[in-house]
């Protein structure tokens, strides 16, 4: 199957009620094939969203908020969903999530790599070059890519500063799942398979599992 066709066209942000479905993991899913876009004064930067990772905290042993715990890092994740929680990992790198559910209960998903769509010039500036394939297919490439920070982390996905538009939903049969990625330490939990990205997509991360 071809890779998610990526479209030029502006949509309709996504709404609240999109964010606060109390299942992380089925919002995970349908984040697949939805355009993050990141404003510039030289214009737009966006990609449709081909991987993800669902993270369903207190009780997930992968998430930051594993044990309910609340730190100045973790405390993004305990806010509405339709919140971005953009945390600082490796000493290098920003990773960008999506907090989903109810305030106060800690579920994220993180976004793991975009086909981009728009602003394909300053994606390749701010990377250094490059093949198109390659710009955005990690958490951290796709931040360096879309400019995006730790002073993107907690703003809110229906305002001006980042977004997401609705595009048509993903088919089921263009989905793969599998287990996530670098999260050995969460025992029983990093057998869950709650890491999906679009089948046959060359924008998705290198990584693949052995069930794809």
């Amino acid at each position: 199957m071809a890779h998610w066709r990526a479209v030029s066209r502006r949509g309709p942000r996504l709404p609240r009620a999109f964010y606060s479905h109390p299942d992380v993991v089925t919002v995970a899913r349908r984040l697949l094939g939805q355009l993050l876009v990141v404003p510039t004064r030289r214009g737009r930067v966006s990609g449709i969203i081909v991987e993800t990772e669902a993270y369903r905290g207190p009780e997930d042993r992968a998430s930051h908020a594993y044990g309910g715990r609340r730190t100045l890092r973790t405390e993004t994740m305990y806010a509405r969903g339709g919140t971005a929680y953009v945390y600082f990992v490796y000493g290098m790198y920003h990773q960008f999530n999506v907090v989903t559910g109810v305030a106060d209960v800690p579920h994220a998903v993180l976004v793991r790599a975009l086909e981009p769509v728009e602003g394909l010039a300053l994606m390749r500036r701010r990377r250094g070059g490059g093949p198109l394939h390659g710009l955005t297919s990690g958490p951290g490439k796709l931040c360096i890519a879309l400019g995006i920070d730790r002073q993107l982390d907690r703003a809110d996905l229906l305002g001006e500063n980042i977004w997401i538009e609705a595009r048509p939903p993903v088919p089921a049969r263009a989905i793969s799942a599998g287990p996530r990625v670098g999260i050995d330490y969460a025992e029983a939990w990093a057998d869950r398979p709650w890491r999906f990205w679009l089948r046959d997509n060359p924008f998705v991360s290198r990584v693949r599992s052995p069930r794809d």
